[in-house]
Parts: C-alpha cells; structure tokens; sequence
C-alpha cells in the first residue's frame, strides 16, 4: 500500500477510514498531493476527479443527498477553497453532510505575499457546523478536531471545514503508515419523549376545529404509512404537501398554489388555521408564506431533532423529534373534533382539479404544458432532479406519480449547481435520474457535464425559454432593455455545441408532436446521457401561467 509521507495526511486518511466514510471528490492541485495520493491509492475509498471546484462541491452534495453519509470533497490552497462555498451553504440549509478538506500553507505563509494562499482558517463559519484548523504535524489534537469535525457531520446533518496545512515537499511516499491515530465515536444522545408535555399540546389540539399540517422537503420514505394514514382520517385536519415533501396520499392537498392563489380576503379568513403543524425542510410556495405571515394561526408547531425556523413568524413551540416518533405518541392523546375544516378543503381541491384539467386541456404550446407532458411521462419509480427558479414552480402545478423520489436544491434555492447535484445524485442513487432544468441555470452549471462519472441512463430535460422567465411573472415585468438584459438574461444560446463537447446525445422538441416523439426517445436510450432541449416561446409563457389562476375560481 502506499501512503503519503506526510503524518497529518495519514491521520485524516486512518480516520476517515475508521468511520467508513469513503466517497471523496478531489478537485485536483498541488498543495492537496499528500491527501490525493493517500485516498486514491487505497482502494477502499471511491475517488472522483472534477477539476472545476464549484461543481465538485454540488457532485458531492448529491451523493450525500442521496447516500445520507458525509461525502468528502478535498481541494488545494487558494481561490479554490471559496468556489465551494454555495454548495456548503446549500448543504447547511438543506441538512446534508458535507465534508470539505482544504489544504493549506502552513500559517507562517500566510499574508506575506507568497502565491496561492488566503485566510483559509474558518472560511465558512457563517456556515460551518464545525472547524477543524489542524496544527502542521500529526497530534492528539488534531485526531480530536477530526473526529469531531466528523461526528458533528453525521449528528447534526449538515457541513463542516477541516483545514491541513502541508509543507513541502508534499509528494513523498511511504509503504507503511508512522502514526496510530485515535478514532472516537460521537455522543448522540437518543430522543426522548415526553408525555406529559405532549399531552398539553394534545389538550389544546382536542379543542381546535382548523389544524393544517404543512410538510416540505422530505427524504422519499421518511414518513411512515402508520402517520400519513392517521392524519389523513382527521375531520378537523388538512394536510398540505409539495412535490419535493416525497409524502403522498389522495386526501392531501398537493399544489398549494392551485388551492389559495384565487382566494379573498374572506377565503383567507375562512381558512386561517388555529394549529400549524409543521415537519421537513424548506417550503417551495411563496402564497402559503404569505398566507400563514399575514393570517397567523394562534399555535404553530414545528417539529425536527435539529431545528425550527420561525418562517411564519409565530413559531410556539418545538418539538425535537423526528415526525414518526412524534405522532406515534402525540396522536394516540387525541380525540376526534367535529369540524367541516377538511371536507370543505377537499372540495375545493376537488373543484380547483376540474379547473385545472380544462385549463390545461386548451393552453397552447408553452413552459405550462411542456411541464404537464414531461412530468406525466416520468418512468415510475425514477428520481426526478428539478432545478430552481421557474422550474420548481411549474413542477408544483402539476401531480407526480408516488413511485417517484423527488429532489431539489431548496436550502438556498439557487440556480447554482443544479446540474451537479443531479450527476452527483444519480451516482449516489444508482435509479434511472431524470433532471429538469431551465435554460439559465443549465447554462450557468454548464461545467457539471466535464464529468466523467455521468451514468449511461441520465437524462436532463432542458426548457429553454430564451432567458430567465420566472422574472416575466414577478411584479414590476416591463419589455424595456433593462429588463431583458439585467432581469430575464435573454440570449439565443442552445447545448448542442455543450452536448457535443462532452460526448452526451442530443434531441431537440419545439411543438408537442416533437415533444412527444423526444420523450419516447429520450427514455428508450440507456447507452449514454443525453439532452433534450425543449424550446418555448418567450413571449407567451407568463401569459399562460397568469390566466391560469385566474380561470380557477
């Protein structure tokens, strides 16, 4: 075996290996030598290589979406530590677990003036859950540091930064490892429940008519059957879901926007709930926010092991458990309330679906109706990728299949990385990925396709609208130069050129006949990834959105 010579890098690699923690994306460089030649030559870790480091970030973020462990992305000194940076802060937000291992000077060649170095010590600590800054040679404190920088990744979900200083020479190897290193387990403690104090709670939800539970991003199969089955039986509860909540049941109201966007004043007043419930991460619909901010339920519940954000502003309480194990022993303390609070929602579900069907049975050509034929062809029990912006909006418009898992960067909802995090999700998964994309945010990651790990069967459906079109349904849209330059970034730019470079098919659809046709196509071809690029008309689309919320009443 060979290692490298250099004893810190050989206690981060025992270490690392001791916790079986072994995907590791190397962004390649010098100062990172002792790190790159120990991971990739111990067969035990599984090692990619992706030069452009944003992306390497994102590909990261995916398998750890995916595989739910840490993944490890290692980088050199420099510049290149920074370009990890949205993807670390995706990762804090979303609750994945990301390790970054950054290589560094060592702290007497700091702010002198020699090449490739910055301030790399806690550089993400805005961030960052933890900072391992490690001392130059291997120590007993430097084992502690890494080994809580690790246990914190994997208790408290989400991204922490070890920096190592390396000095030269960095290439040396050795056959046998010279330092024992120490490898400690974390401290979580287990969750505990109280009944006494849910059954205060209970109490209160014995005496409540208007409960509405409201689940966003959750992990495919986290809810058990036992706790939607239950909270679907309630004549005083309405249960509000998204795409991206993975939770599915025909009672549950599933495009939030389609139900509340045609609303009055005294719709809202009528609805206005007296319990919010609420599991699961961020929340797509900008309405519901509004909603729920401007008419505040009187107690708003969240519940999470980690964290409880005050969204609506009138959080009450937090209950730190995971939703299984809270409705396992809150719902049992409850009893039924008469209340029309769920039969009067169903119907207008009821009504708004037959609204929507007839809508979209006469639109034309558009981002509306490409999303309605993409989404109703998706292969059951796929995973489906969705980049942000306008293209997790449309998505919530429309029913999904349950059999398929669904994903988006919502943590900071940026466009950035898309495209990474779907190659990184489709390799952490192993399932035939499909990804939907805007033209914007596929060109902006254009880099995640120079990527040699892209499977055979990864699909990406590209709508390229011509430009930003989201910003065209926003108030205060105009047809001036400014707006069309600085707002909707319009261009006449396509990925054939894209798709040619790095070796991946390419399809093209511009009406729904070639739409149709480039679906079939699409998910008849296994043997190499490929594009379809879905071209709508950039001056139509808003319209089209618009006045369908308006013919919903």
């Amino acid at each position: 075996m060979i290692y490298p010579k250099i004893q810190l890098a050989q206690s981060l690699l025992q270490i690392f290996l001791s916790k079986e923690i072994t995907n590791i994306i190397i962004s390649p460089g010098s100062r990172n030598a002792p790190l790159t030649i120990g991971f990739a030559s111990n067969p035990a870790f599984q090692c990619y290589s992706i030069a452009d480091e944003r992306a390497a970030a994102f590909f990261a973020l995916g398998i750890a979406q995916q595989t739910r462990k840490p993944t490890v992305v290692v980088c050199t000194s420099g510049s290149a530590l920074l370009n990890y940076y949205p993807a670390f802060a995706e990762a804090f937000y979303s609750e994945i677990p990301l390790i970054v291992i950054s290589a560094d000077r060592p702290q007497s060649k700091i702010d002198i003036g020699d090449g490739q170095t910055i301030r790399q010590e806690n550089v993400f600590a805005n961030h960052s859950l933890y900072n391992a800054n490690l001392l130059e040679d291997a120590s007993e404190e430097n084992d502690i540091k890494i080994n809580e920088a690790i246990n914190t990744a994997i208790d408290k979900k989400g991204p922490v930064h070890i920096n190592a200083p390396f000095e030269e020479p960095l290439y040396e190897t050795v056959s046998e490892l010279s330092v024992n290193s120490k490898v400690f387990a974390s401290a979580n403690e287990p969750q505990t429940v109280d009944l006494q104090d849910l059954k205060q709670y209970a109490d209160i939800w014995n005496k409540t008519s208007r409960k509405l539970v409201l689940i966003g991003v959750n992990e495919p199969n986290s809810i058990s059957e036992t706790t939607i089955e239950a909270l679907a039986q309630k004549e005083s509860v309405a249960v509000m879901t998204e795409n991206t909540s993975n939770v599915h049941h025909e009672s549950f109201i599933t495009s939030i926007d389609t139900i509340i966007t045609p609303f009055t004043a005294e719709d809202f007043e009528a609805f206005r709930p007296e319990i919010l419930i609420t599991f699961g991460g961020m929340v797509v619909s900008k309405r519901i926010k509004a909603f729920l901010r401007k008419y505040q339920p009187k107690h708003h519940w969240h519940i999470d092991t980690l964290r409880a954000y005050d969204t609506f502003g009138c959080l009450t309480k937090h209950f730190k458990l995971d939703p299984n194990t809270f409705f396992n022993a809150f719902l049992p303390l409850t009893s039924k309330v008469e209340s029309d609070y769920f039969s009067r929602l169903d119907t207008l579900r009821k009504f708004r679906k037959e609204k929507h069907d007839n809508y979209l049975s006469k639109i034309p050509f558009t981002d509306f109706k490409v999303f309605e034929k993409v989404i109703e062809s998706l292969p059951k029990n796929s995973q489906l990728q969705i980049s942000n912006s306008s293209a997790i909006r449309y998505a919530q418009l429309i029913p999904i299949d349950s059999s398929i898992e669904v994903f988006c960067n919502r943590g900071t909802s940026g466009i950035d990385g898309s495209t990474s995090t779907a190659i990184g999700a489709a390799v952490g998964n192993g399932k035939l990925t499909v990804f939907i994309t805007g033209d914007i945010g596929f060109l902006y990651d254009s880099n995640a396709l120079w990527n040699n790990y892209i499977p055979k069967d990864f699909k990406i459906i590209l709508i390229n609208n011509g430009g930003g079109g989201i910003f065209r349904i926003l108030p205060g849209h105009s047809e001036t130069p400014v707006f069309n330059t600085f707002f909707e970034t319009f261009h006449n730019l396509t990925a054939e050129h894209l798709a040619k470079m790095y070796g991946l098919d390419y399809m093209t659809a511009v009406d729904e006949t070639s739409l149709k046709n480039g679906l079939e196509s699409l998910y008849l071809q296994n043997n190499n990834p490929i594009i379809l690029e879905v071209f709508t008309p950039t001056l139509e689309n808003d319209a089209v959105l618009l006045q369908y919320f308006k013919e919903l009443t």
